[in-house]
């Protein structure tokens, strides 16, 4: 009768190791499933985070290569009234440069 008893015990044994078993493996699918959800979470997160800082930094580029075209005509147009100036200023005074020029050239000091 004890060798029953020792069996039965044995088989409460086995069946509650198996139903351990499950139990074990039930906790890491349900783990594996949480971190397979995480991650297409973080992924999704990246996706929506690298568009959004793709589109900022287009528009900063559009604005940038605008800009940019805005500053090349502007300097342009300042370049032109400065030339302009310079060129008038020459003409104005280019006569009393080149008497002041003779004058010293033709002037004899002993």
């Amino acid at each position: 009768m004890e060798s029953n008893r020792g069996q039965g015990g044995i088989q409460l044994l086995l069946a509650a190791e198996q139903e351990a078993q499950h139990i074990v493996n039930a906790a890491r699918n349900a783990k594996l499933a949480r971190l397979k959800q995480a991650k297409d979470e973080a992924e999704k997160e990246i996706a929506e985070y690298r568009a959004q800082m793709e589109a900022e930094f287009q528009r900063k580029v559009a604005e940038s290569s605008g800009d940019s075209g805005a500053n090349v005509k502007r300097l342009e147009v300042e370049t032109e009234a400065k030339i302009h100036h310079l060129k008038t200023e020459a003409a104005r005074i280019s006569h009393d440069v080149v008497h002041m020029l003779l004058k010293q050239v033709t002037t004899v000091k002993n």
